[in-house]
């Protein structure tokens, strides 16, 4: 969740994914992307099938549907083929993400779907975030003890600019720079959206838990 106070296992809580064999993403050497180039696909698979839970998880967090994730994530791997010859690397994540997140902004606009709001939050909405980043809370010992289902709802509830930068940092572990270049946005954009999305979970969390008070 919010803050940086988990490390290890913390994208496990999250994880959507399906995994590869549950979700397979097929190429050959015959495949257009491989441009007559009999080693490109086989270089391919080597350098972006191990993201492939990773992208499938954030396809899911962005399009909030198995099946259209499954569908996006297959196309991102047909594009990012195609285009292997212009990756310049090392980090191959982000680019696939990038790649992954257009994909996904096309299902959007598909689907007609309107503008995530982004309105301001109250002032004082940023000022207590409900985890720390240097040392542990309670609300830190509560998220532990939180079923994964619970803790994927509220993060699905984020409008989409703050989903995306919330997954994108807390469960894919990017940097404010990586994501930047992902959502063609300022570094302080992407750093407010955190902010703001560490902000909306705590509101979230608190309204949860009001009820058994």
């Amino acid at each position: 969740m919010p803050g940086r106070c988990i490390q290890a296992g913390r994208a496990s809580a999250f994880s959507a994914s399906a995994g590869p064999q549950a979700m397979p993403v097929r190429f050959s050497d015959d495949d257009p992307g491989s441009d007559h180039d009999p080693g490109k696909a086989q270089r391919f698979r080597d350098a972006a099938l191990p993201y492939l839970d990773d992208a499938y998880t954030l396809a899911r967090y962005l399009l909030r549907d198995a099946n259209d994730a499954e569908d996006a994530v297959q196309e991102c791997y047909l594009r990012a083929l195609k285009h292997f010859d212009s990756y310049r690397g090392p980090a191959i994540k982000p680019w696939l993400f990038a790649i992954l997140r257009n994909v996904c902004r096309a299902e959007f606009a598909r689907r007609a779907s309107s503008p995530a709001a982004t309105d301001d939050l109250p002032d004082d909405a940023e000022q207590t975030p409900l985890w720390r980043e240097t040392q542990e809370t309670p609300e830190a010992q509560l998220l532990r003890r939180r079923d994964a289902t619970t803790i994927r709802r509220l993060v699905i509830g984020l409008d989409e600019p703050f989903r995306e930068t919330f997954v994108l940092r807390e469960i894919h572990n990017l940097s404010y720079r990586e994501i930047a270049d992902i959502v063609e946005a300022p570094v302080g954009t992407v750093m407010s959206r955190l902010a703001r999305a560490r902000a909306l979970l705590r509101a979230a969390w608190l309204a949860e838990e009001e009820p058994s008070k």
